[in-house]
């Protein structure tokens, strides 16, 4: 198959991956409910804390960096580093925009995390770490979120400016353009000072 074929392959697939809709199926599965249909209306892994209770949760949590993981992995072994790029960046667009769920997702910030994981795991571990202690501090998981991945872009930037690794480049730099888009109305709710912490009522979705 020609690499171009085999690019395209790799990002329908992970597309397909990540258009699982994990969250929805642990909240019919567990609370015989449609998690987007309550709270904020998202499918991630917050809301369905809010919606269906810690263990649901870290299911639904564990098979969004699941599905990045993946996707990111089958990429790969279709068509090297560029296709666990392509692979995972189209399981970040699928989770967002799920085909299989009516194109109403989450926020892609697990699936990113689980993509990187596979690609370049450092800029994972500061992501991760920058992830928690944002987490730490505010107490929101909007900011748990974006502070990690917009730490792990940066980081995905450095590396590859020294390691000229561009697939690394092509995953995180567009990947986390869209955890950004996907969280505009979490920024403007922080840039109000209303933005709920962990345990609130409105607590967002990752």
């Amino acid at each position: 198959m020609h690499r171009s074929l085999r690019l395209a392959a790799s990002a329908a697939l992970g597309y397909a991956i990540g258009s699982l809709p994990s969250g929805v199926l642990v909240g019919r599965l567990t609370r015989g409910i449609d998690v987007r249909e309550h709270g904020s209306h998202s499918m991630g892994m917050a809301n369905v804390l809010r919606t269906a209770g810690r263990g649901p949760a870290a299911v639904t949590l564990a098979l969004d960096i699941g599905k990045g993981a993946a996707a990111a992995r089958l990429g790969e072994a279709l068509c090297g580093r560029a296709g666990g790029a392509a692979a995972g960046l189209g399981a970040v667009v699928g989770h967002s925009w799920p085909v299989f769920a009516g194109f109403r997702g989450g926020k892609s910030s697990a699936t990113l995390f689980g993509a990187v994981s596979v690609l370049t795991p450092p800029v994972a571990g500061v992501s991760l770490v920058a992830g928690v202690t944002a987490l730490a501090v505010s107490r929101r998981t909007s900011v748990l979120s974006l502070s990690g991945s917009a730490a792990g872009g940066l980081a995905a930037v450095v590396l590859g400016l020294r390691r000229r690794d561009t697939a690394g480049l092509a995953l995180a730099v567009p990947g986390v353009a869209v955890v950004i888009f996907r969280h505009r109305e979490n920024i403007d709710r922080l840039i109000r000072g209303i933005e709920p912490s962990v345990g609130d009522p409105e607590t967002p979705s990752a």
